[in-house]
């Protein structure tokens, strides 16, 4: 897919290698968005991929002594939802980010990423710019701060230059009188892009809206504000009649089209009801025990980013899998799926729909449960692997794949492995996981013989299992 890899070690060294290859290079963080482009030609005559992720503090949420909270361009989708400092100011974003994809995609998927992809649909964008967020970019030239409002001039379009990065994206924290919300439409209730998409942050006092921001997703060709609802809010107090009219006003904002996902009247519609819906909600005070405090990662030990003592030189990658070193001379050019199925013989982890849909190739990579198809083979290098091949200590089955046999969960068995692994995963955080925590854990793993029932039965007694070993 690629014909040149590079490690960097720095976002200098990063910034170098963008304006030494120019229009053919590309920047990777998660790439779950940019390999499958590449596969698919959506972004053609990339030619060098420069990952930036073994590249140490890029991956902080924080808040300066301004009061602007920072977000690094290694921040996945994951490290927002476990934040607390996001889950307290900046509710919506931690919203979004909880409504993508599954644990393993917000595991390498990153929030700068999905900035870059600049589709309407992807969820983080608006909440991002209902809080005026900004972006540092760099280059060999210097560095320039654009506003996210005026960072996109089209679908997948965006002012950045062949050769800028994302270094930061920072917005102001909102005060406690501001309240922000996001919600969705989607086809189904996980792994779904949006319809359309509604972001809100309301500065409220004493019942009256002194401002509002409202911004709409997958509603235009870009990310826009319902300037008309927006302006309509401000210096009323909230109450039933007032939500009608602003809701009814920011659907007419919508200029959606129509695709295989949903008219364009229907989305018209929608977001009218989406936003009433976002309105109560801060009218009635936001239930931030939506979203779980301590929600379900799939992350393990693999909170931050794990560096590399390893230098990368292009001709070999050496990794780790299953606790076995592996120096591979081919295969820089795959995925990692790929790359462990191929090169290593290891085929207990499967292909199903190779664009990180079904979850059938989870592997954990650096203690994070990850989609292989969606990781590029050279990410190996330095790096520690388990796959299914993994999970049992000696002749001794992890109590996941035993409950699975004693449970009848293996049907025809080709989704199996990523199911295992997810719940060997989620044991790691929760050994007495609830119901709803499995259900959460498996969003990302797909059966399609539909035997979702004896699946959490037999993570439900694999835990047991667990509780009682630990007791013993």
């Amino acid at each position: 897919m690629w014909k040149k890899y590079i490690l960097a070690q720095s976002l200098d060294e990063a910034v170098q290698a963008l304006t030494r290859e120019g229009e053919s290079a590309r920047i990777i963080a998660g790439g779950t968005d940019l390999i499958l482009e590449i596969e698919r030609g959506v972004r053609q005559g990339i030619d060098t991929i420069v990952d930036i992720t073994r590249i140490p503090g890029l991956d902080r949420i924080h808040e300066d002594q301004a009061g602007v909270i920072h977000i690094g361009p290694l921040v996945t989708h994951n490290h927002v939802v476990a934040s607390p400092l996001i889950r307290e100011k900046a509710y919506a974003l931690l919203q979004a980010c909880w409504e993508v994809g599954s644990p393993q995609i917000r595991n390498r998927g990153t929030v700068a990423g999905n900035l870059v992809t600049a589709s309407p649909a992807n969820d983080t964008i608006s909440p991002l710019m209902a809080l005026d967020a900004k972006l540092r970019l760099v280059s060999s030239q210097g560095e320039r701060v654009v506003s996210l409002g005026d960072f996109y001039t089209g679908v997948r379009k965006t002012v950045m230059a062949a050769d800028e990065i994302i270094a930061d994206i920072f917005f102001k924290a909102p005060e406690p009188h501001q309240h922000s919300y996001f919600i969705k439409t989607a086809l189904r209730r996980a792994q779904a892009i949006s319809v359309i998409n509604v972001s809100m942050l309301l500065s409220v006092t004493d019942g009256q809206v002194t401002k509002a921001q409202i911004t709409l997703g997958a509603a235009a060709p870009t990310i826009i504000h319902a300037q008309e609802g927006e302006a309509y809010l401000e210096g009323k107090h909230l109450g039933v009649d007032v939500i009608a009219q602003a809701a009814e006003l920011v659907a007419q904002t919508a200029r959606p089209i129509s695709d295989v996902r949903g008219s364009a009247d229907y989305r018209a519609y929608m977001m009218g009801v989406i936003a009433k819906r976002a309105l109560i909600a801060i009218y009635e005070g936001v239930d931030k025990s939506q979203i779980p405090a301590e929600p379900v990662l799939l992350m393990g030990s693999g909170m931050q980013v794990a560096s590399s003592k390893l230098p990368w030189t292009g001709e070999e990658i050496h990794t780790w899998i299953n606790g076995k070193a592996y120096q591979f001379t081919s295969g820089f050019d795959k995925t990692l799926l790929n790359l462990i199925r191929d090169e290593a013989g290891l085929t207990g982890t499967k292909e199903g729909c190779a664009e990180g849909e079904c979850g059938a190739c989870t592997v954990f990579l650096d203690g994070r449960a990850v989609m292989s198809c969606l990781v590029p083979a050279p990410r190996a290098h330095g790096a520690e692997i388990v796959t299914i091949e993994g999970l049992p200590e000696g002749e001794e089955l992890h109590p996941v794949q035993d409950a699975f046999i004693e449970y009848g969960a293996v049907q025809c068995g080709f989704c199996t492995p990523g199911f295992v692994m997810s719940a060997a995963k989620l044991l790691e955080e929760r050994q007495t996981p609830t119901q709803a925590e499995i259900r959460q854990a498996i969003t990302g793993n797909l059966c399609r013989c539909t035997g979702y029932y004896k699946i959490i039965e037999a993570i439900e007694r694999a835990s047991q299992v667990q509780a009682a070993d630990a007791r013993d």
